[in-house]
């Protein structure tokens, strides 16, 4: 981002001056009341509204063209908003993959049609959307997806079967990464859809995790329907279109807003420390210190890939860089946690909400290092494209997917 100059900037600083105190006012006043406490389906309308009141309020999409519905601002008001909604709790999950991975790919690759249909409503909270990307015999691999779409007429008729979509039950739409043709390599067939999950033949079943909820879903599609126009990208460069969407959601999961009182945050575990007398433990002092500095470097670091952004550069590999960084202070996090709280991090006393949700926050740990794409297919990705290190053998780089016979694709297709 340019650096703003004399008169210049200072009527920025005002501006962003006023735009900071405003999303301050707006979030203490707007923000419904014991939302926490609702159960997910009481949770969908309530949040609705407040991504509707929050888009009113011009703090929805600061960054995304005004052509489209966004606010058409700059990262330093992006900035300046995450600071604000960083001392609250917002009830805006359901809208997370949406609004940080859907959204901005469909800027990115939507025709003029998809962008007016489907990125104002996504941003005003009016629909909302999964990513159809993994399956129970590809994991990381997403290349080797076996979920496919076969022409009929004009049309695309989609089967197969995806496993760990957020939110897919919840969800109005969903951006599917389908196999198209099975006769060239795996990276070369695929093709991206829209995808109505009102559909008929769409089915989506819960899965719950080890905290006890149920954040993931397992969708089948049985002889779904998608219309010509369905098709976000181009026919057969839907792996291209799967590279623009992982980058989005690996600065997006990596470089989220984080509740200063988050339960395995720093702040949030000095306060702990301070109440269980551990605050003076020289290895607890050294724990928070590396967790607070961690913290704070990823935020500058994700602050900087959102300004490059603006400024016409892609974050591109570095996407992985803050992913990798955020699931590493997880586990950071979750270390220093056993030091301060010992025991109590994984039993608590019946209605003691604070200590039962630092322990979800600890179930839930592991995730972040899968979710989005392991931490070592981060690695490998750094390796490769940002040091320039070799790249790892791949023997089925070249063979038609059809023929594939390692790994996942044993069985004939």
């Amino acid at each position: 981002m340019t650096e703003p100059t004399g008169s210049g900037a200072a009527a920025e600083a005002a501006s962003l001056g006023e735009f900071s105190r405003r999303a301050g006012e707006f979030l203490d006043s707007a923000i419904p009341a014991n939302w926490s406490e609702l159960e997910p389906a009481e949770l969908i309308p309530v949040a609705r509204e407040f991504q509707a009141a929050l888009y009113d309020a011009g703090f929805a999409g600061i960054t995304w063209p005004a052509e489209y519905g966004g606010q058409g601002a700059t990262a330093a008001h992006e900035q300046a908003f995450r600071e604000q909604a960083a001392g609250h709790d917002l009830p805006t999950g359901p809208f997370v993959i949406g609004l940080g991975m859907c959204g901005p790919t469909l800027v990115d690759l939507g025709t003029d049609r998809q962008r007016e249909r489907y990125v104002r409503p996504l941003l005003r909270g009016e629909e909302i959307w999964c990513q159809l990307f993994s399956e129970p015999d590809a994991g990381s691999d997403v290349a080797s997806l076996r979920t496919k779409a076969v022409r009929d007429g004009e049309d695309w008729i989609v089967t197969g079967q995806k496993v760990w979509t957020s939110g897919a039950r919840h969800a109005d739409f969903g951006a599917l990464l389908a196999r198209t043709d099975p006769d060239v390599p795996k990276h070369a067939g695929l093709t991206m859809f829209i995808v109505d999950m009102r559909a008929p033949g769409v089915a989506v079943r819960p899965l719950r995790d080890m905290t006890g909820r149920s954040p993931f879903n397992e969708v089948h599609f049985d002889q779904v329907r998608l219309p010509a126009d369905a098709v976000l990208g181009e026919v057969g460069a839907g792996w291209r279109a799967a590279v623009t969407m992982l980058g989005h959601e690996r600065v997006s999961l990596g470089g989220a807003t984080r509740r200063r009182d988050e339960p395995l945050g720093a702040a949030n575990l000095a306060r702990l420390a301070r109440e269980n007398g551990t605050a003076a433990v020289p290895q607890v002092r050294a724990e928070l210190a590396g967790l607070h500095a961690a913290e704070r470097a990823l935020e500058l670091f994700s602050v900087r890939l959102r300004q490059e952004a603006e400024s016409g550069t892609p974050p591109g590999a570095r996407g992985s860089v803050g992913k990798l960084g955020g699931a590493m202070l997880l586990w950071q996090a979750l270390h220093a946690a056993g030091e301060i709280a010992g025991t109590d991090a994984v039993a608590w006393e019946p209605g003691d909400e604070a200590a039962e949700e630092l322990a979800v926050a600890i179930n839930a740990v592991p995730a972040s290092s899968i979710a989005g794409g392991t931490n070592n297919v981060q690695r490998n990705i750094i390796g490769e494209r940002i040091l320039g290190l070799p790249k790892e053998p791949q023997v089925d780089r070249d063979v038609p997917f059809r023929d594939l016979r390692v790994g996942t694709q044993r069985e004939t297709t």
